[in-house]
Protein backbone atom coordinates (compact mmCIF):
# COMPACT_ATOMS: atom_id res chain seq x y z
CA UNK A 1 0.00 0.00 0.00
CA UNK A 2 1.23 3.60 -1.36
CA UNK A 3 1.70 5.70 2.32
CA UNK A 4 -0.43 8.62 2.05
CA UNK A 5 2.33 11.86 3.27
CA UNK A 6 1.60 14.24 5.69
CA UNK A 7 1.90 17.14 3.20
CA UNK A 8 -1.19 15.39 1.41
CA UNK A 9 -3.36 15.88 4.59
CA UNK A 10 -2.68 18.89 5.34
CA UNK A 11 -3.10 20.32 2.03
CA UNK A 12 -6.30 18.36 1.10
CA UNK A 13 -7.70 19.20 5.15
CA UNK A 14 -6.38 22.57 4.42
CA UNK A 15 -8.44 22.83 0.87
CA UNK A 16 -11.77 21.33 2.27
CA UNK A 17 -11.98 23.58 5.24
CA UNK A 18 -11.51 26.49 3.24
CA UNK A 19 -14.38 25.74 1.32
CA UNK A 20 -16.86 25.27 4.28
CA UNK A 21 -16.00 28.89 5.40
CA UNK A 22 -15.94 30.27 2.04
CA UNK A 23 -19.90 28.71 1.66
CA UNK A 24 -21.47 29.52 5.24
CA UNK A 25 -20.49 33.24 4.00
CA UNK A 26 -21.94 33.03 0.28
CA UNK A 27 -24.89 30.95 2.23
CA UNK A 28 -25.60 33.66 4.61
CA UNK A 29 -25.03 36.61 2.28
CA UNK A 30 -27.32 35.14 -0.36
CA UNK A 31 -29.93 34.45 1.60
CA UNK A 32 -30.20 38.15 3.47
CA UNK A 33 -30.00 39.78 -0.09
CA UNK A 34 -32.01 37.03 -1.40
CA UNK A 35 -35.07 37.62 0.90
CA UNK A 36 -34.47 41.37 1.14
CA UNK A 37 -34.87 41.96 -2.78
CA UNK A 38 -36.98 39.00 -3.84
CA UNK A 39 -35.15 37.70 -6.01
CA UNK A 40 -35.79 33.71 -7.27
CA UNK A 41 -32.23 33.84 -8.95
CA UNK A 42 -30.58 35.03 -5.58
CA UNK A 43 -32.33 32.57 -3.53
CA UNK A 44 -32.11 29.82 -6.32
CA UNK A 45 -28.08 30.76 -5.66
CA UNK A 46 -28.46 30.61 -1.73
CA UNK A 47 -29.89 27.21 -2.43
CA UNK A 48 -27.19 26.53 -4.57
CA UNK A 49 -24.33 27.53 -2.11
CA UNK A 50 -26.33 26.03 0.61
CA UNK A 51 -25.92 23.38 -1.08
CA UNK A 52 -22.45 23.80 -1.33
CA UNK A 53 -22.26 24.08 2.12
CA UNK A 54 -23.31 20.63 2.51
CA UNK A 55 -21.30 19.22 0.09
CA UNK A 56 -17.97 21.22 1.62
CA UNK A 57 -18.82 20.04 4.89
CA UNK A 58 -18.87 16.32 3.29
CA UNK A 59 -15.58 16.71 1.17
CA UNK A 60 -14.52 18.03 4.23
CA UNK A 61 -15.36 14.59 6.22
CA UNK A 62 -14.54 12.65 3.22
CA UNK A 63 -11.03 13.99 2.78
CA UNK A 64 -10.31 13.28 6.20
CA UNK A 65 -10.80 9.88 6.35
CA UNK A 66 -9.91 8.69 2.90
CA UNK A 67 -6.38 9.21 3.70
CA UNK A 68 -6.18 6.75 6.37
CA UNK A 69 -4.03 3.80 6.65
CA UNK A 70 -5.64 0.67 5.49
CA UNK A 71 -6.86 -1.46 8.50
CA UNK A 72 -8.30 -5.34 8.76
CA UNK A 73 -11.66 -4.02 7.79
CA UNK A 74 -10.13 -2.03 4.72
CA UNK A 75 -7.70 -3.89 3.15
CA UNK A 76 -7.61 -1.46 0.04
CA UNK A 77 -7.68 1.39 2.49
CA UNK A 78 -10.85 4.01 2.42
CA UNK A 79 -10.61 5.58 -0.81
CA UNK A 80 -13.83 4.95 -1.83
CA UNK A 81 -14.92 7.52 0.54
CA UNK A 82 -14.31 10.46 -1.63
CA UNK A 83 -16.09 8.51 -4.16
CA UNK A 84 -19.05 8.17 -2.54
CA UNK A 85 -19.25 11.61 -1.14
CA UNK A 86 -18.99 12.71 -4.60
CA UNK A 87 -22.10 10.75 -5.46
CA UNK A 88 -23.94 12.26 -2.36
CA UNK A 89 -23.43 15.40 -3.52
CA UNK A 90 -24.62 14.98 -7.04
CA UNK A 91 -27.50 13.73 -5.57
CA UNK A 92 -28.15 16.56 -3.29
CA UNK A 93 -27.31 18.63 -6.58
CA UNK A 94 -30.09 17.36 -8.55
CA UNK A 95 -32.57 17.59 -5.72
CA UNK A 96 -32.02 20.93 -5.18
CA UNK A 97 -32.54 22.03 -9.49
CA UNK A 98 -35.70 19.96 -9.07
CA UNK A 99 -37.05 22.19 -6.81
CA UNK A 100 -35.27 25.47 -8.30
CA UNK A 101 -37.09 24.59 -11.75
CA UNK A 102 -40.52 23.65 -10.12
CA UNK A 103 -40.23 27.11 -8.94
CA UNK A 104 -39.26 28.96 -11.91
CA UNK A 105 -42.05 27.28 -13.72
CA UNK A 106 -44.47 28.80 -11.05
CA UNK A 107 -43.53 32.33 -11.42
CA UNK A 108 -43.36 32.22 -14.98
CA UNK A 109 -46.66 30.61 -15.82
CA UNK A 110 -48.58 31.25 -12.85
CA UNK A 111 -47.65 33.10 -9.96
CA UNK A 112 -46.36 36.72 -9.87
CA UNK A 113 -43.58 38.23 -7.43
CA UNK A 114 -41.98 41.28 -7.11
CA UNK A 115 -38.56 41.53 -7.64
CA UNK A 116 -35.93 44.37 -6.36
CA UNK A 117 -33.06 44.66 -8.13
CA UNK A 118 -31.28 47.10 -5.74
CA UNK A 119 -27.50 47.60 -6.12
CA UNK A 120 -27.35 44.90 -2.84
CA UNK A 121 -27.99 42.44 -4.95
CA UNK A 122 -25.63 43.02 -7.80
CA UNK A 123 -22.94 43.29 -5.42
CA UNK A 124 -23.79 40.17 -3.75
CA UNK A 125 -23.67 38.79 -6.56
CA UNK A 126 -20.50 40.07 -7.69
CA UNK A 127 -19.17 39.16 -4.05
CA UNK A 128 -19.63 35.33 -4.68
CA UNK A 129 -18.28 35.27 -8.39
CA UNK A 130 -14.51 36.55 -6.73
CA UNK A 131 -15.25 34.05 -4.05
CA UNK A 132 -16.56 31.00 -6.30
CA UNK A 133 -13.44 31.96 -8.78
CA UNK A 134 -10.78 31.68 -5.91
CA UNK A 135 -12.02 28.55 -4.12
CA UNK A 136 -12.62 26.68 -7.71
CA UNK A 137 -8.93 27.22 -8.56
CA UNK A 138 -7.53 26.19 -4.61
CA UNK A 139 -9.96 23.05 -4.69
CA UNK A 140 -9.29 22.46 -8.35
CA UNK A 141 -5.57 22.53 -8.11
CA UNK A 142 -5.56 20.33 -5.19
CA UNK A 143 -7.75 17.92 -7.24
CA UNK A 144 -5.31 17.75 -9.54
CA UNK A 145 -2.19 17.49 -8.19
CA UNK A 146 -3.25 14.30 -5.58
CA UNK A 147 -6.20 13.26 -7.98
CA UNK A 148 -9.09 13.54 -5.19
CA UNK A 149 -12.71 13.17 -6.63
CA UNK A 150 -14.25 14.59 -3.89
CA UNK A 151 -12.06 18.26 -4.09
CA UNK A 152 -12.80 17.22 -7.80
CA UNK A 153 -16.59 17.52 -6.80
CA UNK A 154 -16.13 20.37 -4.38
CA UNK A 155 -14.42 22.51 -7.34
CA UNK A 156 -17.15 21.90 -9.75
CA UNK A 157 -19.32 23.05 -6.77
CA UNK A 158 -17.74 26.69 -6.89
CA UNK A 159 -17.05 26.89 -10.68
CA UNK A 160 -20.83 26.53 -11.29
CA UNK A 161 -21.89 29.41 -8.71
CA UNK A 162 -19.63 31.22 -11.27
CA UNK A 163 -21.63 30.48 -14.38
CA UNK A 164 -24.64 30.63 -12.51
CA UNK A 165 -24.16 34.07 -10.90
CA UNK A 166 -23.43 35.35 -13.94
CA UNK A 167 -26.73 34.51 -15.44
CA UNK A 168 -28.75 35.96 -11.82
CA UNK A 169 -26.80 39.05 -12.80
CA UNK A 170 -27.84 39.26 -15.98
CA UNK A 171 -31.64 38.32 -14.98
CA UNK A 172 -31.74 41.28 -12.67
CA UNK A 173 -30.33 43.38 -14.75
CA UNK A 174 -32.91 42.67 -17.57
CA UNK A 175 -35.38 43.12 -14.73
CA UNK A 176 -33.99 46.51 -14.12
CA UNK A 177 -33.94 47.36 -17.61
CA UNK A 178 -37.66 46.66 -17.45
CA UNK A 179 -38.06 49.49 -14.94
CA UNK A 180 -36.04 52.02 -16.69
CA UNK A 181 -37.53 51.25 -20.44
CA UNK A 182 -41.43 51.06 -19.09
CA UNK A 183 -41.57 47.52 -20.00
CA UNK A 184 -41.29 45.98 -16.04
CA UNK A 185 -43.88 43.46 -17.28
CA UNK A 186 -42.05 42.09 -20.07
CA UNK A 187 -38.72 41.70 -18.55
CA UNK A 188 -39.75 40.65 -14.89
CA UNK A 189 -39.72 37.20 -15.72
CA UNK A 190 -36.23 37.56 -16.41
CA UNK A 191 -35.40 36.48 -12.80
CA UNK A 192 -37.47 33.25 -12.82
CA UNK A 193 -35.73 32.83 -16.48
CA UNK A 194 -32.32 33.00 -15.32
CA UNK A 195 -33.46 30.53 -12.41
CA UNK A 196 -34.25 27.89 -14.92
CA UNK A 197 -30.92 28.45 -16.63
CA UNK A 198 -29.20 28.27 -13.37
CA UNK A 199 -30.77 25.13 -12.59
CA UNK A 200 -30.26 23.40 -16.24
CA UNK A 201 -26.48 23.89 -16.20
CA UNK A 202 -25.85 22.35 -12.98
CA UNK A 203 -28.05 19.36 -13.94
CA UNK A 204 -25.36 19.15 -16.57
CA UNK A 205 -22.44 19.25 -14.68
CA UNK A 206 -23.90 16.93 -12.12
CA UNK A 207 -24.62 14.44 -14.36
CA UNK A 208 -21.02 15.06 -15.65
CA UNK A 209 -19.76 13.78 -12.14
CA UNK A 210 -21.91 11.55 -11.24
CA UNK A 211 -20.78 9.17 -14.26
CA UNK A 212 -17.50 9.23 -13.26
CA UNK A 213 -18.19 8.97 -9.22
CA UNK A 214 -20.16 5.60 -10.30
CA UNK A 215 -17.69 4.71 -12.52
CA UNK A 216 -15.35 4.46 -10.16
CA UNK A 217 -17.56 3.30 -7.28
CA UNK A 218 -17.96 0.40 -9.78
CA UNK A 219 -14.67 -0.01 -10.35
CA UNK A 220 -14.51 1.39 -14.12
CA UNK A 221 -10.64 1.47 -14.95
CA UNK A 222 -9.48 5.05 -16.16
CA UNK A 223 -9.65 5.33 -19.55
CA UNK A 224 -6.54 3.98 -21.70
CA UNK A 225 -4.23 3.70 -18.49
CA UNK A 226 -4.68 -0.94 -18.71
CA UNK A 227 -3.66 -0.16 -22.37
CA UNK A 228 -0.63 1.94 -21.27
CA UNK A 229 0.69 -0.19 -18.43
CA UNK A 230 0.56 -3.44 -20.76
CA UNK A 231 2.62 -1.16 -23.07
CA UNK A 232 5.19 0.15 -20.52
CA UNK A 233 5.34 -3.64 -18.81
CA UNK A 234 5.61 -5.52 -22.14
CA UNK A 235 9.21 -3.45 -22.19
CA UNK A 236 10.41 -5.31 -19.28
CA UNK A 237 13.37 -7.25 -19.83
CA UNK A 238 12.37 -10.99 -18.92
CA UNK A 239 9.13 -10.68 -19.30
CA UNK A 240 7.33 -12.67 -22.42
CA UNK A 241 3.82 -10.87 -22.26
CA UNK A 242 1.55 -9.64 -20.18
CA UNK A 243 -1.02 -12.09 -19.18
CA UNK A 244 -3.48 -9.85 -17.72
CA UNK A 245 -3.57 -6.52 -16.12
CA UNK A 246 -6.23 -5.14 -13.91
CA UNK A 247 -6.64 -1.46 -12.89
CA UNK A 248 -9.19 0.08 -10.39
CA UNK A 249 -9.49 2.92 -8.48
CA UNK A 250 -10.33 4.17 -4.89
CA UNK A 251 -10.24 7.49 -3.99
CA UNK A 252 -7.27 8.95 -5.09
CA UNK A 253 -5.43 5.65 -5.13
CA UNK A 254 -4.97 2.81 -8.23
CA UNK A 255 -4.88 -0.61 -7.41
CA UNK A 256 -2.95 -2.59 -10.27
CA UNK A 257 -2.54 -6.03 -10.40
CA UNK A 258 -0.27 -7.15 -13.10
CA UNK A 259 0.13 -11.34 -14.86
CA UNK A 260 3.63 -11.31 -16.77
CA UNK A 261 4.82 -14.67 -18.39
CA UNK A 262 9.02 -15.06 -17.27
CA UNK A 263 11.11 -17.37 -18.31
CA UNK A 264 11.05 -20.78 -16.17
CA UNK A 265 14.60 -21.15 -16.16
CA UNK A 266 14.85 -18.22 -13.75
CA UNK A 267 16.34 -18.36 -10.48
CA UNK A 268 13.90 -17.07 -7.42
CA UNK A 269 15.94 -14.17 -7.12
CA UNK A 270 15.88 -13.34 -10.78
CA UNK A 271 12.44 -13.36 -10.93
CA UNK A 272 11.81 -11.52 -7.79
CA UNK A 273 13.79 -8.92 -9.66
CA UNK A 274 11.78 -8.77 -12.78
CA UNK A 275 8.64 -8.11 -10.45
CA UNK A 276 10.30 -4.90 -9.24
CA UNK A 277 11.62 -3.94 -12.84
CA UNK A 278 7.50 -4.24 -13.27
CA UNK A 279 6.32 -2.72 -10.84
CA UNK A 280 9.20 0.73 -11.81
CA UNK A 281 7.40 0.35 -15.24
CA UNK A 282 3.84 0.78 -13.69
CA UNK A 283 4.38 3.44 -11.55
CA UNK A 284 6.12 5.35 -14.38
CA UNK A 285 2.61 5.59 -16.23
CA UNK A 286 0.84 6.12 -12.79
CA UNK A 287 3.10 7.24 -10.34
CA UNK A 288 0.72 6.59 -7.16
CA UNK A 289 -0.33 3.22 -7.97
CA UNK A 290 0.03 0.13 -5.26
CA UNK A 291 0.98 -2.52 -7.43
CA UNK A 292 0.81 -6.10 -7.21
CA UNK A 293 3.05 -8.28 -9.54
CA UNK A 294 2.37 -12.23 -10.38
CA UNK A 295 5.15 -14.14 -12.58
CA UNK A 296 3.84 -16.59 -14.38
CA UNK A 297 6.56 -19.03 -15.84
CA UNK A 298 6.76 -19.71 -18.97
CA UNK A 299 8.41 -22.02 -21.81
CA UNK A 300 7.84 -19.48 -24.57
CA UNK A 301 11.09 -18.81 -26.70
CA UNK A 302 12.94 -21.13 -24.67
CA UNK A 303 16.04 -22.49 -26.31
CA UNK A 304 17.19 -25.99 -25.60
CA UNK A 305 19.74 -25.39 -23.27
CA UNK A 306 17.21 -23.25 -20.73
CA UNK A 307 14.43 -26.27 -20.85
CA UNK A 308 17.10 -28.62 -19.57
CA UNK A 309 17.92 -26.33 -16.66
CA UNK A 310 14.22 -25.66 -16.38
CA UNK A 311 13.50 -29.11 -15.98
CA UNK A 312 16.86 -29.98 -13.67
CA UNK A 313 15.55 -26.74 -11.42
CA UNK A 314 12.16 -28.10 -11.51
CA UNK A 315 13.54 -31.53 -9.76
CA UNK A 316 15.73 -29.18 -7.86
CA UNK A 317 18.99 -31.26 -9.97
CA UNK A 318 22.50 -29.63 -9.78
CA UNK A 319 23.51 -30.34 -13.27
CA UNK A 320 26.64 -28.51 -14.95
CA UNK A 321 28.49 -28.96 -18.06
CA UNK A 322 25.85 -29.06 -20.28
CA UNK A 323 25.93 -30.27 -23.74
CA UNK A 324 23.99 -31.37 -26.85
CA UNK A 325 23.90 -32.30 -30.32
CA UNK A 326 21.94 -33.68 -33.28
CA UNK A 327 22.23 -36.23 -35.52
CA UNK A 328 20.04 -38.52 -38.30
CA UNK A 329 18.25 -39.75 -34.77
CA UNK A 330 17.61 -36.85 -33.15
CA UNK A 331 19.20 -34.89 -30.33
CA UNK A 332 21.76 -36.01 -27.88
CA UNK A 333 22.07 -34.56 -23.82
CA UNK A 334 25.14 -34.73 -22.13
CA UNK A 335 25.94 -33.25 -18.31
CA UNK A 336 27.35 -33.99 -15.28
CA UNK A 337 24.85 -34.30 -12.14
CA UNK A 338 25.73 -33.63 -8.70
CA UNK A 339 24.71 -35.45 -5.51
CA UNK A 340 25.19 -35.68 -2.14
CA UNK A 341 28.46 -37.63 -1.83
CA UNK A 342 27.40 -39.61 0.99
CA UNK A 343 24.40 -41.84 -0.99
CA UNK A 344 24.66 -45.02 -2.58
CA UNK A 345 25.40 -45.34 -5.82
CA UNK A 346 22.04 -47.44 -6.43
CA UNK A 347 20.20 -43.84 -5.14
CA UNK A 348 22.44 -41.85 -6.87
CA UNK A 349 21.41 -43.88 -10.10
CA UNK A 350 17.63 -43.72 -9.66
CA UNK A 351 17.90 -39.78 -9.08
CA UNK A 352 20.12 -39.49 -12.65
CA UNK A 353 16.66 -41.90 -13.70
CA UNK A 354 14.19 -39.18 -12.89
CA UNK A 355 16.10 -36.42 -14.47
CA UNK A 356 16.28 -38.56 -17.50
CA UNK A 357 12.60 -38.94 -17.36
CA UNK A 358 11.73 -35.73 -17.19
CA UNK A 359 13.67 -34.17 -19.81
CA UNK A 360 12.14 -37.21 -22.22
CA UNK A 361 8.63 -36.22 -21.08
CA UNK A 362 9.67 -32.80 -21.70
CA UNK A 363 11.44 -33.56 -25.68
CA UNK A 364 8.49 -35.61 -26.11
CA UNK A 365 5.93 -33.65 -27.08
CA UNK A 366 7.94 -31.12 -29.29
CA UNK A 367 8.48 -31.10 -32.99
CA UNK A 368 10.38 -34.19 -34.39
CA UNK A 369 13.68 -32.06 -35.11
CA UNK A 370 14.01 -32.24 -30.72
CA UNK A 371 13.05 -35.75 -30.27
CA UNK A 372 15.58 -37.59 -28.35
CA UNK A 373 17.96 -39.83 -29.15
CA UNK A 374 20.28 -40.36 -25.78
CA UNK A 375 20.79 -38.95 -22.90
CA UNK A 376 23.77 -39.83 -20.97
CA UNK A 377 24.49 -38.62 -17.26
CA UNK A 378 27.52 -38.12 -15.80
CA UNK A 379 27.48 -38.64 -11.93
CA UNK A 380 29.78 -36.46 -9.71
CA UNK A 381 29.73 -35.87 -5.57
CA UNK A 382 28.49 -32.59 -5.13
CA UNK A 383 31.33 -30.51 -3.56
CA UNK A 384 31.91 -30.97 0.21
CA UNK A 385 31.35 -28.26 3.04
CA UNK A 386 33.93 -26.51 4.16
CA UNK A 387 37.13 -28.86 5.25
CA UNK A 388 40.81 -28.49 6.57
CA UNK A 389 43.57 -28.84 4.43
CA UNK A 390 47.33 -29.72 4.44
CA UNK A 391 50.28 -28.61 2.75
CA UNK A 392 52.56 -31.29 1.41
CA UNK A 393 56.41 -31.17 2.00
CA UNK A 394 58.29 -29.39 0.36
CA UNK A 395 59.78 -32.17 -2.06
CA UNK A 396 56.17 -33.58 -2.70
CA UNK A 397 55.71 -29.59 -3.47
CA UNK A 398 58.55 -29.79 -6.03
CA UNK A 399 57.26 -33.14 -7.89
CA UNK A 400 53.95 -30.90 -8.89
CA UNK A 401 55.81 -27.89 -9.83
CA UNK A 402 58.23 -30.14 -12.16
CA UNK A 403 55.21 -31.86 -13.80
CA UNK A 404 53.54 -28.35 -14.31
CA UNK A 405 56.73 -27.11 -15.77
CA UNK A 406 56.92 -30.61 -17.86
CA UNK A 407 53.37 -29.78 -19.08
CA UNK A 408 53.80 -26.39 -19.95
CA UNK A 409 56.90 -27.17 -21.94
CA UNK A 410 54.73 -29.50 -23.84
CA UNK A 411 51.90 -27.09 -25.14
CA UNK A 412 53.33 -24.24 -27.05
CA UNK A 413 49.65 -22.60 -26.74
CA UNK A 414 50.96 -22.02 -23.05
CA UNK A 415 52.79 -18.72 -22.21
CA UNK A 416 53.41 -19.44 -18.99
CA UNK A 417 52.03 -20.68 -15.07
CA UNK A 418 51.88 -19.55 -11.55
CA UNK A 419 50.50 -19.20 -8.48
CA UNK A 420 51.02 -23.01 -7.69
CA UNK A 421 48.75 -24.19 -4.93
CA UNK A 422 49.14 -28.37 -3.73
CA UNK A 423 47.38 -29.33 -0.42
CA UNK A 424 46.41 -32.27 1.03
CA UNK A 425 42.26 -32.47 1.40
CA UNK A 426 40.44 -35.79 2.58
CA UNK A 427 42.80 -38.21 1.55
CA UNK A 428 43.71 -36.69 -2.47
CA UNK A 429 45.75 -34.19 -3.85
CA UNK A 430 44.55 -30.31 -4.49
CA UNK A 431 46.41 -28.39 -7.43
CA UNK A 432 45.16 -24.74 -8.26
CA UNK A 433 47.48 -22.67 -10.57
CA UNK A 434 46.79 -19.98 -12.89
CA UNK A 435 47.68 -20.73 -16.81
CA UNK A 436 48.77 -18.13 -18.85
CA UNK A 437 47.30 -18.22 -22.20
CA UNK A 438 47.34 -16.28 -25.75
CA UNK A 439 44.13 -13.39 -25.71
CA UNK A 440 43.37 -13.89 -29.14
CA UNK A 441 42.38 -17.74 -28.45
CA UNK A 442 38.63 -18.37 -28.42
CA UNK A 443 37.04 -19.67 -25.25
CA UNK A 444 36.95 -23.36 -26.80
CA UNK A 445 40.73 -23.48 -27.41
CA UNK A 446 41.09 -22.03 -23.58
CA UNK A 447 38.63 -24.85 -22.40
CA UNK A 448 40.29 -27.24 -24.78
CA UNK A 449 44.34 -26.79 -23.61
CA UNK A 450 43.05 -26.67 -19.72
CA UNK A 451 41.81 -30.01 -19.93
CA UNK A 452 44.70 -30.94 -21.95
CA UNK A 453 46.72 -29.69 -19.01
CA UNK A 454 44.95 -31.76 -16.27
CA UNK A 455 44.47 -34.66 -18.33
CA UNK A 456 48.15 -35.36 -18.58
CA UNK A 457 48.66 -34.16 -14.72
CA UNK A 458 46.09 -36.81 -13.94
CA UNK A 459 47.94 -39.70 -15.82
CA UNK A 460 51.39 -38.64 -14.23
CA UNK A 461 49.76 -38.28 -10.43
CA UNK A 462 46.64 -40.57 -10.33
CA UNK A 463 46.22 -39.55 -6.36
CA UNK A 464 45.16 -35.91 -7.72
CA UNK A 465 41.45 -34.88 -6.58
CA UNK A 466 40.16 -31.63 -7.60
CA UNK A 467 42.30 -29.39 -10.45
CA UNK A 468 41.42 -26.11 -10.69
CA UNK A 469 43.24 -24.28 -13.64
CA UNK A 470 42.70 -20.43 -14.21
CA UNK A 471 42.83 -19.44 -17.38
CA UNK A 472 43.99 -15.77 -18.12
CA UNK A 473 44.60 -13.93 -21.24
CA UNK A 474 47.92 -11.92 -21.99
CA UNK A 475 48.39 -10.15 -25.12
CA UNK A 476 50.67 -11.15 -28.18
CA UNK A 477 54.34 -9.70 -28.17
CA UNK A 478 56.69 -9.59 -31.19
CA UNK A 479 58.80 -11.98 -31.54
CA UNK A 480 61.89 -10.95 -30.73
CA UNK A 481 60.30 -9.82 -27.43
CA UNK A 482 58.79 -13.56 -27.26
CA UNK A 483 62.14 -14.95 -27.52
CA UNK A 484 63.37 -12.76 -24.41
CA UNK A 485 60.26 -13.63 -22.00
CA UNK A 486 59.22 -16.86 -23.75
CA UNK A 487 57.18 -19.11 -21.31
CA UNK A 488 58.67 -17.77 -18.22
CA UNK A 489 58.85 -20.33 -15.03
CA UNK A 490 56.58 -18.73 -11.85
CA UNK A 491 56.52 -20.03 -8.41
CA UNK A 492 53.60 -20.36 -6.08
CA UNK A 493 53.86 -17.14 -4.24
CA UNK A 494 54.38 -15.28 -8.42
CA UNK A 495 57.77 -14.58 -8.58
CA UNK A 496 59.91 -15.17 -11.60
CA UNK A 497 62.77 -17.65 -11.38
Amino acid sequence: MVQVSSEQVREKGIAAASSVGAAIFLVSLKIVVGLATGSLGILAEAAHSGLDLVAAAITFFAVRVSDRPADASHLYGHGKVENLSALVETLLLLLTCGWIIYEAFNRLLFAAVEVDPSVWAFLTMGVSIVVDFSRSRVLARAAKKYNSQALEADALHFSTDIWSSSVVILGLALVKLGEWTGHKSILARADALAALVVALIVIYVSVQLGRRTVDALLDRAPAGLAERIVGAVGQVEHVRRVTQARVRGSGNQIFVDVSVAVPRHLSFEESHAVTHAVEDAVRAVAANADVVVHPDPSAEEEGVLERIHAIAAQGHYAIHNVTTHFSTRGMWIDLDLEVPSDISFERAHMLATDLEARLRAEFGAAASPNRIADINVHIEPRAEPLVVGADLTPRERARYLQAVEVVRRALPQVRAYRDVDVQRVNGSVYLAFHLLLDAELSVAEVHSISEEVENRLRREFPQLGRVMIHAEPVKSTSPSQKSKTANPIWDSKGGQR
